[in-house]
């Protein structure tokens, strides 16, 4: 029975990578596909360089002849996006490449490479859905998002909901503007502590409520049930190892709310939930529980154990006259249970 067992896991497992093959695959000819309809919308307009009004008449009829010959997908809508994608990321594939698909006494469709799949999976890694999302974004974040999105695996909800909790925004405004150039540039890249903390946590997805009653334990209980979505939105690199992890010295014990491991990092991560405003003692009691860490638990060649103290309310005086000036282990950061305004987290990054 367990040969059996092995036989069908092997067979099973060759199928569904081959299932996710075929829909990288396809996703990436639609998103080729598309570009290179952008590019020869853009070049018709050009060449016949068409008001404003008489372009748009143009694309309605298009749709129409697109949807009636190849259904769903050439709506005036998605040719807008089509055509903007395009504009966009036209640089992405260079013109050389495309040259040389070109041959004479062709149509201008024989201009999309002979291999539109090995091209795209160089080119764009997205589905066609996540550049719909990413098109509407500055181009800054665009740039930024698209990086993330690639390296975590974002679904598109996954990729609406950090854009929504302004994560390029809140990254930014623990760093300097360098830092922030090259968070644009390469995404979030995680080589120290802070590299991976944000200005402030969002966990509008635990479904608490500001001015509702809530205790330490009902936040920890919430988090535990969404723990993959609490994982998302600390970051990079981080595995779950458990909730309330006890240790004792001389008759006393103690417990860690939540404790985590980053991969990227090489270190122990501990985390205390406060329901209020920080105070001193709290410091204090996250220094004990990193010494234990370090002094116990992790091995020689791991790192330093950081600690986090995720608070309603920070108190960045408790924290300067707490900790000594060159701390780079213990940190206080405050969370949210609701979206912040992107329009406020932009004026603090001007």
């Amino acid at each position: 029975m367990k040969k059996n067992n092995r036989l069908y896991d092997s067979i099973k497992e060759l199928i569904e990578s081959a299932k996710a093959r075929i829909v990288r695959n396809v996703n990436a000819t639609v998103v080729l596909t598309y570009y290179h309809i952008g590019r020869i919308i853009i070049e018709d307009e050009q060449k016949g360089k068409y008001r404003a009004d008489y372009a748009k008449n143009v694309l309605e009829q298009l749709s129409k002849q697109l949807t009636k010959d190849f259904g769903k997908g050439y709506s005036m809508t998605n040719l807008e996006y089509i055509r903007k994608f395009y504009l966009i990321y036209k640089d992405r594939i260079p013109q050389s490449l495309i040259g040389k698909s070109e041959k004479p006494r062709r149509s201008r469709a024989s201009s999309i490479p002979q291999s539109p799949i090995e091209e795209s999976k160089a080119s764009f890694l997205l589905s066609w859905t996540h550049y719909i999302q990413l098109i509407k974004i500055d181009n800054n974040e665009r740039n930024f998002y698209e990086i993330e999105a690639v390296q975590g695996n974002w679904s598109v909800r996954e990729l609406q909901r950090q854009f929504n909790s302004s994560l390029f925004e809140r990254l930014a405004l623990s760093r300097n503007k360098k830092a922030v150039k090259e968070l644009a540039k390469k995404g979030q890249i995680i080589e120290k502590p802070t590299d991976a903390l944000k200005h402030h946590a969002v966990l509008e997805f635990l479904d608490l409520r500001e001015g509702e009653s809530y205790s330490e334990s009902d936040l920890e209980r919430a988090i535990i049930n969404k723990i993959e979505h609490f994982m998302l939105e600390l970051g990079k690199g981080f595995l779950f190892e458990g909730r309330q992890k006890r240790f004792s010295f001389e008759g006393d014990d103690f417990y860690v709310d939540l404790v985590l491991y980053n991969r990227l990092l090489r270190c122990y991560v501990l985390i205390d939930l406060k329901i209020g405003r920080l105070v001193h003692q709290d410091i204090g009691q996250m220094q004990m529980y990193v010494n234990y860490y370090d002094r116990k638990i992790k091995l020689s060649d791991e790192n330093s154990t950081i600690g986090i103290i995720l608070c309603k309310e920070e108190n960045k005086t408790v924290v300067e006259f707490t900790l000594p000036e060159n701390n780079s282990t213990i940190f206080a950061k405050e969370y949210r249970l609701y979206l912040p305004s992107k329009q406020e987290l932009k004026k603090q990054l001007e």
